[in-house]
């Protein structure tokens, strides 16, 4: 059939958003435009990063267990949502006070917000379903899912919240809080870039207090103090897992410039290199390391170095130079197999290990970046100068990091958030857990535990072959509680 002769439709409106765009004084993207499209892919990232922590959790439980660890990932970032909506947000960027905890009424339940930080909201929303969910991890197996769905929503809209104002607010460990030295502790405040002690450091000395008041799961240690033959189910599951997670890393890391206009891009291109080299040196010298003491090459070492070394650079990763990622990803390893073998000592149960990979490199990864930072780039990401001094570059000569000839100030602002944060979150974790288990439990029965929570409460185990629907509960009249 010959096209020329196919009679044309006629001519149709233009669509009211084209109207709208060619009304526009210039057809380039704002730089508004472009940083709120920054902060939402992004978002999408770190997003992500829920499939990872669920591939890799229910890679490394049992079996009986494994529809019990997935809908808790999928409620992690159900309940951070709702909770970081009403609440969390305004606990953590609210200004009614400003030391220790924010409070602005028209950020409690996003009152009074506007497009671009109803993107950063969602950004940091990603943040803070990830605390909750190092928790489930390290606890799995043994936790009663009512205790879980306490402990989850206390630390998505408050306890973490808290830690959110002291550094990235204008709480008293900030270094965005003021641009005059003596407003700043130790004149620098602390230099947590994306999250190091913020996001893993909360989440990790929670599972830690968590996996310790729990007990160890039945069969995870004998008699004797020593390891038990409990396995995980799937190195695949756990592999795939932390390759999500790394690349959802660099939503983590490169998008916490917050904007990628005015230069911010080269930030961002500069940290997605020092997270590279972080996680690859973490995950081969925490392999090898492994070799030496435990005389084989394990799966399970090169995942866990890979997070430590990961999660170590968050901290640093837009102030370090390459070199410097290299070194704390080396250090990493060893932070690693250091908590990983002192938990087993102390017949810790931490499934995940995310204490020894979150709180234990959560706590390297802040004091790293008091020693690595370099000047270019602590001014580059941070600042250069203060306002109330006539020196261009007092504040960048003030607050890199002590290797780099600085007298230590920021290094000794962010020890002092590293002790703040267990001391916070320790304390707190400890009474939440401690009031979970006088109320309503902490743990399940020894029965549903040996069982697996699957079969007891989630609708069939794995192995049943039968899928139970909310419908099949009550067939022919028969009650099927």
């Amino acid at each position: 059939r010959n096209h020329t002769s196919t009679p044309r439709p006629p001519p149709q409106p233009p669509h009211p958003l084209h109207r709208a765009a060619g009304a526009m004084s210039s057809s380039v993207l704002s730089a508004t435009d472009a940083d709120n499209f920054w902060l939402i892919f992004g978002a999408v990232l770190v997003f992500m990063m829920q499939a990872g922590f669920a591939m890799l959790e229910v890679g490394t439980v049992q079996r009986k267990n494994t529809k019990n660890i997935l809908i808790k990932n999928v409620f992690d970032a159900s309940i951070g949502a709702i909770t970081f909506w009403i609440f969390g947000y305004g606990f953590a960027f609210g200004s009614d006070s400003r030391n220790v905890i924010g409070g602005s009424s028209d950020l409690i339940g996003l009152n009074d917000i506007d497009g671009s930080e109803a993107a950063f909201w969602l950004f940091q929303w990603a943040f803070a379903a990830t605390g909750a969910t190092i928790v489930s991890g390290a606890v799995a197996e043994r936790v009663s899912f009512g205790a879980y769905l306490v402990y989850s929503v206390v630390i998505t809209i408050f306890i973490y919240p808290v830690v959110v104002h002291w550094v990235w607010a204008d709480g008293w460990a900030s270094a965005f809080r003021s641009a005059q030295k003596d407003e700043l502790l130790f004149g620098c405040g602390a230099v947590d870039f994306a999250g190091s002690g913020v996001v893993h450091m909360t989440g990790g000395v929670a599972a830690f207090i968590g996996s310790w008041m729990i007990g160890p799961r039945k069969g995870r240690f004998n008699p004797d103090g020593t390891e038990g033959t409990i396995v995980g189910q799937s190195p695949i599951f756990q592999t795939l897992g932390t390759l999500i997670l790394w690349v959802g890393w660099y939503g983590f890391n490169c998008v916490s410039t917050l904007v990628i206009s005015g230069g911010a891009s080269l930030n961002a291109g500069r940290t997605a290199v020092t997270t590279t080299i972080a996680a690859a040196t973490g995950c081969l010298v925490t392999t090898f390391l492994g070799k030496l003491v435990d005389h084989q090459y394990m799966m399970e070492y090169a995942n866990n170095g890979i997070l430590s070394g990961l999660v170590a650079i968050t901290a640093g990763c837009s102030t370090v130079e390459f070199e410097g990622a290299f070194v704390i990803g080396v250090i990493s390893a060893f932070v690693y197999m250091g908590a990983h073998k002192l938990l087993i000592a102390l017949n810790i149960d931490d499934v995940v290990d995310a204490s020894p990979v979150h709180g234990f490199n959560g706590a390297w990864g802040v004091i790293a970046a008091g020693l690595f930072a370099s000047r270019t780039n602590y001014a580059a990401a941070y600042y250069a100068d203060y306002s109330d001094e006539d020196d261009d570059n007092a504040r960048r000569d003030e607050c890199c990091g002590a290797f780099y000839g600085c007298p230590g100030s920021m290094f000794g602002a962010n020890f002092v958030l590293v002790l703040a944060i267990i001391a916070w979150v320790g304390i707190m974790s400890f009474v939440l857990f401690f009031l979970i288990d006088l109320t309503i439990g902490l743990r399940v029965p020894e029965d549903i535990e040996e069982m697996g929570m699957d079969a007891s409460k989630h609708g069939g185990s794995m192995d049943d072959g039968v899928v139970l629907t909310a419908a099949a509960g009550v067939k022919d009249g028969e009650n099927k509680d």
